[in-house]
């Protein structure tokens, strides 16, 4: 006796033939073949609805940028710089330390000025990749 696999074996019940023809109309009629295939995922327009980036969250930040980097509105620098989380603390231009700690997913937050500051930060130290891709982010966020 031979055991062959379902998967290797196309004429079990999907085979047109005189003998099962009515089974074979009857799965196709449960399986319903006649409807629109889905979509496997969408990416929304960036271009419409803007959030205003001085009272968002995080989480809101990430998944807009998420979407702008899915239609090549960004690249992947400025995508990994918005979505690392935030440091507990930070300095601002006039050395001030500002303590970041209560900030969470779902906080909402000035990151506009934030990353403004932190360009202006790294371009008084003299970083040329970090100021490039701040600016990069500043950009993306002054849209």
């Amino acid at each position: 006796m031979e055991i062959l696999s379902v998967r290797s074996s196309p004429n079990f019940l999907f085979r047109r033939n005189s003998d099962n023809s009515n089974s074979y109309n009857e799965l196709e009629a449960k399986i319903g073949t006649t409807a629109k295939p889905s979509t496997a995922f969408h990416i929304d327009e960036t271009g419409g609805d803007t959030p205003d980036f001085s009272a968002i969250s995080a989480s809101e930040l990430r998944h807009y940028a998420r979407q702008s980097f899915d239609a090549g509105a960004i690249n992947q620098d400025t995508f990994a710089a918005i979505s690392e989380p935030l440091p507990m603390r930070a300095i601002d231009p006039a050395g001030n330390i500002l303590d970041l700690s209560d900030i969470t997913d779902a906080t909402s937050f000035n990151f506009r000025d934030y990353y403004k500051d932190q360009l202006q930060i790294a371009t008084s130290i003299g970083d040329p990749e970090t100021v490039a891709t701040l600016n990069s982010v500043v950009n993306f966020l002054d849209v």
